[in-house]
């Protein structure tokens, strides 16, 4: 059910605002919209065996790091997913409103998560953040921890794709 109808000025438009973008604001439906105010953060909880994801593991402690820091302890998650919501339209390139784009910036003091991928394995994790320097050598130490960590694992399971000797 629409709720707020999309403008469209030039090549910009704006999203729709649906019954479903007020549940999220008030009634978040797991950790990834509860911190989504943060920016794009998705993360799987569980993997097929049901066992908690190894992104998830790495990811969601500079998550929870990143919303004690940028929080204020007196603004209410709710606000801020409501400024999410009416001021960034969800999204971490548009905006709909800049005064409460301002709003969520000053209250976030400049804290946002852009994106999280691999690149080339499945290990060699890349997190895009934009935060303080304490913030950010967290994300390089979990970005470095996860890559040898995985790399061990995969040569634990290929020892052939590493083995120099067999290449001379």
């Amino acid at each position: 059910m629409l709720f707020w109808r999309s403008r469209k000025k030039g090549m910009i438009q704006t999203r729709r605002i649906t019954l479903d973008d007020i549940r999220f604001i008030f009634f978040p439906k797991d950790e990834n919209e509860k911190y989504e105010y943060l920016g794009y953060i998705y993360v799987s909880k569980y993997n097929q065996k049901g066992e908690l994801s190894r992104y998830y593991k790495a990811i969601m402690p500079l998550v929870w790091a990143m919303d004690k820091k940028a929080k204020p302890k007196w603004c209410p998650r709710w606000f801020l997913r409501f400024l999410e919501v009416f001021g960034n339209d969800r999204s971490i390139v548009r905006v709909r409103n800049f005064k409460l784009h301002n709003l969520q910036r000053r209250l976030l003091k400049g804290i946002r998560f852009i994106d999280w991928k691999t690149k080339w394995e499945w290990y060699d994790l890349r997190i895009s953040i934009y935060a303080d320097k304490e913030l950010q050598d967290m994300a390089d130490k979990i970005e470095r921890d996860f890559y040898e960590q995985g790399r061990a694992e995969d040569m634990k399971d290929y020892p052939e794709r590493y083995d120099i000797e067999s290449e001379k």
